[in-house]
């Protein structure tokens, strides 16, 4: 079994970049959900209510200075160095403070939302903890999330119209796997990473909305089908959340070993 994909999202909700090798830190993927955009008050906004973020590319350009693009709007660039100001962030009930401070950024994603928001960076340092011990990015509620391919095979044999892997929004992704074995999984090691199971990931109408057009399906697919095999006593999953026990580099073709199941699968 290898790592066979490997997907960041620096600004939460963003499109997804395919990257070959990452980074990885107790609070997530280095570079992954370190930008936020926020409405004035501090409440965060994510693509399950403005389906265009999906839309929206962001990346690294050099050391701190990152670039952004949507369509129909000129590339924005913005340097970490802007971001001095601490602002009020929340990402569902985890209330915490990040950094603000560039008004052109402000105004970028502002015109491209048509509604006042504010752009946040993490910062160097997160000042966002689970359980005051576990560091987190943006990220919704766990630092990774990954999917074996297996996995979006059976639901892609259940759809009229198969979906990509980007629809879920996974940081790894694993092949030679059996489909749903990542459920049992308890501890697995990645390359020179080991990572604890923490959770199934419960999903949720993001899941409808397509990465290339921004549009929601009609018929409210492929949460429909989850909806009507994989609903477990947490909720509707697809994929698994995990914690880092170590840093590392995660490189594609990493070999990934099950070290603890709650399942044989010999």
């Amino acid at each position: 079994m290898e790592l066979s994909q490997l997907y960041l999202h620096p600004l939460k909700s963003c499109r997804g970049i395919a990257v070959g090798q990452a980074e990885v830190t107790l609070q997530g993927l280095a570079g992954d959900r370190v930008w936020l955009l926020v409405r004035p008050d501090g409440s965060q906004i994510t693509a399950r209510t403005h389906h265009r973020l999906v839309q929206v590319d962001a990346a690294n350009v050099s050391g701190e200075q990152w670039q952004f693009g949507a369509p129909g709007m000129p590339p924005l660039l913005a340097h970490c160095s802007a971001f001095q100001q601490p602002h009020r962030a929340q990402v569902w009930k985890s209330e915490f403070t990040a950094l603000a401070g560039d008004a052109a950024a402000d105004d970028w994603f502002s015109r491209y939302l048509g509604e006042p928001v504010r752009l946040l960076w993490l910062g160097q340092t997160t000042r966002r903890y689970k359980d005051s011990e576990l560091p987190l990015s943006f990220a919704d509620g766990a630092p990774f999330l990954l999917i074996s391919e297996a996995s979006l095979a059976d639901l892609n044999q259940r759809l009229a119209t198969p979906v990509d892997m980007r629809q879920f929004r996974p940081n790894l992704v694993v092949n030679d796997a059996y489909a749903f074995e990542e459920d049992e999984w308890q501890y697995i090691r990645i390359g020179e990473v080991e990572f604890e199971v923490a959770s199934r990931c419960t999903r949720c109408i993001f899941t409808t909305i397509d990465p290339q057009t921004a549009v929601p399906h009609p018929d409210k697919q492929p949460l429909a089908t989850l909806m009507a095999y994989r609903r477990l006593p947490e909720g509707v999953c697809f994929g698994v959340n995990l914690i880092a026990r170590n840093s590392g580099t995660l490189k594609l073709g990493d070999t990934v070993e099950v070290l603890s199941s709650s399942v044989s699968f010999d």
